[in-house]
């Protein structure tokens, strides 16, 4: 299954921090991309940079038609699914995903177009109670994969300047 992370409505001044973590939990829980609707390159570095210091092949691709993003992903055969409060929530879905397929997660910012609604596949909930989309975004991509037979907390990542040594007690950063 490949996953990708589409995310809307993000506004430059006030949502880099945010943003730049949803992109860094979809990298490390396995996701291989995101699409920003947005011209803000900085993110685009941050994700780079995260990429090339600690391994992996996570990219960044600014897009300026998130409507021609989905049409494009569906033609494909991918489905789509929406990051919503509002949706089912995740355990009363999760076994209608079939990990064959590819899958587009919208995480919006701002509050997104009401025709998202329509064009997911599913909208889907981590809870029906206001809280962080970052939190969202892990808590999906861990049962999503784990569903399929992955465990996203055991990734190995290859070609990263460093790498952490896993202990107990202590830390310990080894450099490639």
């Amino acid at each position: 299954m490949k996953i990708v992370i589409l995310r809307l409505g993000h506004r430059i001044q006030r949502d880099q921090r945010i943003t730049t973590h949803v992109g860094l939990t979809a990298r490390a829980l396995g996701a291989e991309g995101m699409l920003l609707d947005s011209d803000d390159s900085g993110i685009e570095k941050s994700l780079s940079e995260a990429s090339e210091r600690w391994g992996g092949t996570f990219y960044v691709k600014r897009i300026t038609n998130w409507k021609n993003e989905i049409k494009k992903w569906k033609e494909a055969g991918g489905k789509v699914m929406h990051l919503t409060m509002y949706g089912i929530n995740l355990p009363d879905v999760i076994n209608e995903i079939n990990p064959e397929k590819d899958i587009m997660i919208v995480v919006g910012a701002e509050k997104v177009p009401p025709e998202i609604y329509g064009l997911a596949d599913w909208n889907v909930a981590v809870g029906n109670q206001p809280h962080s989309e970052v939190a969202a975004l892990s808590i999906l991509l861990d049962r999503l994969q784990t569903a399929s037979g992955e465990d996203p907390l055991k990734r190995k990542f290859q070609g990263g300047e460093i790498e952490i040594i896993p202990k107990i007690k202590g830390k310990e950063v080894r450099s490639k």
